[in-house]
């Protein structure tokens, strides 16, 4: 097994590949998809963490609403980069995988 051979052909691959605009349009999408996913995990656990309330019971519509409305909330984070973090792995992608 040849080693610097395999070092040698992904550097030629990766000088092959161009990006456009479009695949910049989807990285970036893909992105925020990953932020939100986070957000929406971190949501979720924060959640947890909230006691329960005795006097009120919760109805399971209230639940589906809630968690809807995290996982919306999450979304619309991403989006507007709240956090910054589809920003930062679309800049690592690009500094790591892709030449320009």
């Amino acid at each position: 097994m040849n080693i610097t051979n395999n070092y040698t052909n992904l550097d030629t691959l990766k000088s092959k590949v161009k990006n456009t605009k479009e695949d910049d349009k989807k990285l970036m999408k893909a992105c925020e998809d990953i932020e939100a996913e986070f957000l929406k995990i971190m949501l979720k656990e924060m959640k947890k963490t909230i006691p329960k309330d005795s006097l009120f019971e919760k109805s399971q519509g209230r639940e589906i609403f809630e968690d809807l409305y995290a996982e919306e909330l999450a979304v619309k984070s991403s989006k507007c980069s709240s956090l910054g973090l589809a920003k930062s792995i679309y800049d690592q992608f690009n500094k790591t995988y892709i030449k320009k």
